[in-house]
């Protein structure tokens, strides 16, 4: 597997195509992915870039059951958001970044993050 660390932010198609690069041999084959599947595949994607998960759920999408899990890559100022898709049915692994995205989760990563500093910084 490719391993790229993220010392500068990268526009978001650059960021996007990096991580799909990272995937093509993480998703898994089977009809039914179960989320500790998904927890793998977005474990190893994350590795590659240096990111951090931040929340994973299920929901349901346009009558579609998904996966998804919301990451950030970098620190600070330079901290960028993801949104990592999988059909709970199978298929290709979605990457994008929550500027991006259109999917209504996209907008609870950078508020979670900012919650989760909050709550660091009051520790």
């Amino acid at each position: 597997m490719k391993e790229v660390r993220m010392d500068a932010q990268l526009d978001d198609k650059t960021l996007e195509s990096t991580l799909a690069e990272s995937l093509a041999d993480l998703v898994p084959d089977a009809k039914t992915v179960s989320e500790d599947e998904f927890v793998e595949v977005v474990g190893g994607a994350l590795e590659a870039v240096g990111g951090t998960l931040l929340f994973k759920m299920c929901v349901q999408n346009e009558g579609e059951g998904q996966h998804v899990a919301a990451a950030c890559v970098g620190d600070g100022g330079d901290r960028q958001f993801l949104l990592l898709t999988l059909p709970t049915g199978g298929g290709a692994l979605k990457v994008e970044t929550a500027s991006r995205s259109t999917n209504p989760v996209a907008g609870i990563a950078a508020a979670y993050a900012g919650l989760m500093d909050a709550f660091q910084a009051a520790a």
